[in-house]
């Protein structure tokens, strides 16, 4: 190896070796394949479901089967689209696939990315003009922000998470400082919004306002309070120039009839300028999607790079979304989302069993006291590797999520439910979590006996000299 690659290797393992020392450093692992999965994103069970895959491999066959009786000097392929969509990766398949997820959520136009983290950046790296603004929610996903730093927005400014307003938060002021170490100094949207209107040109509606919130957020499991969102919008940009982007690649197939989202599920697709969709979670497959007026469709087209400058979607990859909106539209997903819902239900209430029993320190295991309809469950605890670590050796796939994933002090273990989950398996994993705990306590008191014992011991020795002294 040439000198020169040796010394960037070295800072580069510096680099690495100092966040081993944190506690920090990723590493690439997989599922042991007997491993119960309480951690996947698959939230409705469907790459595994039978009726899926079988549909998928019935059009992947047909397509097959067309291409080899095709007179055409250009036969069909399975495995790869040839181009990007403006050179020869674009197919009426493509074009058919993006009016029909269209039309299933309420939308006046569907652009298809190769993931919704591409299409976060293309969205927002291309919209806003030089002068807009964008406001986001503090714990928008990474792939938004990476959008904004392409942006030409003269300003991008977070808000409190899920607060509207100093008196109207997502969760209780409580569960929020119980979580988080640092300081919140962010304001609401509202208040963001208000410091905005003395802006004379967003007065007038010749600058934009971008407004962007998940669906569903993927660390802490909360669902905004996206009505309220949208009317904190309107009444405090009144001119109409208020755009919200709402990421929903978390929400897409859990919540809304057949599962077209939160803003199918709220009713608010005409008051919600842009959603960007991933098929890579409930929906069981992989790829995003834009929804979005025509006009916007057709300057994404022109404008934005991560569609312009990537080969486009496979014909394979685009069958499997094709096969799962079939699966949606037929209804047969209802009892999935149905199934999760009790098991989120039942998960939440054994776990505050778990912890009413034992009593732990906020330090070893907190759950938030509000539940959730979120099939996201953060299991709070100083300890997420250990702990991440018992499950698994018990059987059950969990994750551990910390810093900087999420902020310093709001360290946890996610529990991902899944439609093929059991009440049993979620038993077995709450057992698991009760025998750490109990040892953790244990451990804990040992600790504290034994900090109790050397304080005595060193008062004790103290009184002692004192007394010798006096003699």
């Amino acid at each position: 190896m040439p000198e020169t690659q040796r010394q960037l290797d070295d800072t580069l393992a510096s680099l690495l070796s100092r966040r081993r020392t944190q506690g920090k450093l990723r590493k690439l692992s997989s599922a042991p394949p007997n491993s119960v999965d309480f951690s996947s994103n698959g939230y409705i069970s469907l790459s595994t479901n039978r009726v899926v895959q079988k549909s998928l491999l019935s059009r992947l066959q047909a397509e097959v089967d067309a291409s080899e009786k095709s007179n055409a000097l250009r036969r069909g392929s399975i495995l790869g689209s040839g181009g990007s969509r403006l050179l020869d990766g674009n197919s009426l398949f493509a074009e058919s696939l993006e009016a029909k997820i269209a039309s299933f959520h309420n939308a006046e136009a569907a652009l298809l990315f190769t993931s919704a983290f591409d299409a976060n950046v293309g969205l927002l790296g291309c919209v806003p003009q030089p002068g807009d603004v964008i406001v986001y929610d503090e714990l928008i996903h990474a792939s938004v922000h990476d959008g904004m730093r392409m942006s030409r927005a003269t300003k991008k400014i977070p808000f409190a998470h899920n607060s509207i307003s100093e008196t109207h938060q997502g969760r209780s002021p409580h569960d929020r400082d119980s979580r988080l170490s640092r300081q919140n100094t962010n304001q609401g949207l509202n208040d963001v919004l208000r410091e905005l209107s003395r802006d004379e040109r967003i007065v007038n509606g010749k600058t934009n306002v971008f407004v962007c919130v998940e669906g569903l957020y993927s660390m802490d499991g909360d669902i905004p309070l996206l009505k309220n969102i949208v009317e904190t919008v309107d009444r405090c940009l009144p001119s109409g120039n208020g755009y919200i982007v709402v990421d929903e690649a978390h929400s897409v197939g859990v919540f809304g009839d057949n599962g077209g989202g939160l803003v199918c599920q709220l009713g608010l697709e005409d008051r919600v300028w842009a959603r960007v969709l991933g098929f890579g979670k409930a929906m069981g497959c992989a790829g995003g999607v834009v929804l979005c007026s025509s006009t916007t469709r057709s300057y994404l087209i022109n404008y934005a790079r991560s569609l312009i400058y990537t080969t486009a979607m496979s014909f394979t990859s685009m069958a499997s979304i094709n096969a799962v909106y079939d699966y949606l539209i037929s209804g047969q997903s209802k009892p999935l989302r149905q199934h999760l819902e009790m098991l989120i239900h039942y998960t939440h209430r054994q776990l505050h069993l778990l912890c009413a029993r034992l009593r732990p320190g906020r330090q070893t295991l907190h759950i938030d006291k509000t539940p959730s309809k979120s099939p996201i469950i953060p299991v709070f605890t100083a300890y997420p590797r250990h702990l991440a670590d018992h499950c698994q050796r018990s059987g059950f796939m969990v994750r551990p999520i910390v810093a900087p994933t999420v902020p310093a002090g709001s360290e946890r273990v996610r529990i991902c439910l899944h439609s093929a989950n059991t009440t049993e398996q979620i038993d077995g994993l709450c057992s698991a979590i009760e025998m750490w705990v109990q040892d953790q306590m244990a451990v804990e008191e040992t600790q504290l006996s034994q900090k109790y014992r050397k304080e005595i011991t060193e008062a004790t020795d103290v009184l002692t000299k004192r007394n010798k002294s006096r003699l």
